[in-house]
């Protein structure tokens, strides 16, 4: 898999002492509560190990790239297609940044938008798709800055902080790519 370089950021591939930072953020529950209930509990140690060998090995389901630093390749955090559906060409992304620290200085807007341009342009994907909880506002900030439009919303789909949650479903299209990237937006 290719490194990719960014202004702020790098992506590259899954390392084996990428598993201590990851393990980091999987039980912190700041960063986990805008993430999948597969964090609802305590997360083992041997389901990060088996994630991590997964990637290293090729045989996860999902596909995707560490965001690091570009001089130290530090882990920063992950972003990932989490599921591609070859025969129609769509993929699922799903991404985290890993540390408190690390939020709020355009790491995972960059790194959307480096895995979009790969997507379309490497993978010949067709459609980009994510689910976002509605309290996520810079997420859902970050998601239209690269693009991605809300195409539904599930009311009240999960239960997250004592409250029923929307989830809000995005969908970015190559052609819509493009004609931005043409125009300038």
């Amino acid at each position: 898999m290719p490194r990719l370089y960014g202004s702020k950021i790098m992506l590259r591939e899954y390392r084996i002492d990428d598993l201590e930072p990851m393990r980091r953020w999987v039980n912190d529950a700041d960063i986990v509560c805008h993430l999948s209930d597969i964090f609802l509990y305590p997360h083992p140690l041997q389901a990060s190990e088996q994630f991590l060998e997964e990637m290293l090995e090729g045989t996860s389901d999902s596909r995707g790239f560490v965001i690091a630093d570009p001089e130290t390749e530090a882990y920063i955090g992950q972003v990932n297609l989490d599921r591609i559906d070859w025969k129609n060409r769509v993929g699922s992304i799903g991404i985290v940044i890993g540390s408190p620290e690390n939020l709020g200085k355009g790491y995972g807007t960059e790194a959307l938008q480096m895995l979009v341009r790969f997507a379309f342009l490497e993978l010949n994907l067709n459609r980009l798709e994510l689910e976002v909880y509605d309290f996520n506002e810079r997420a859902c900030r970050s998601y239209r800055s690269c693009g991605f439009r809300e195409e539904g919303r599930l009311r009240e789909k999960q239960f997250k902080n004592g409250r029923y949650v929307d989830v809000i479903v995005m969908g970015l299209l190559r052609s819509e790519w493009l004609d931005a990237l043409e125009t300038g937006g």
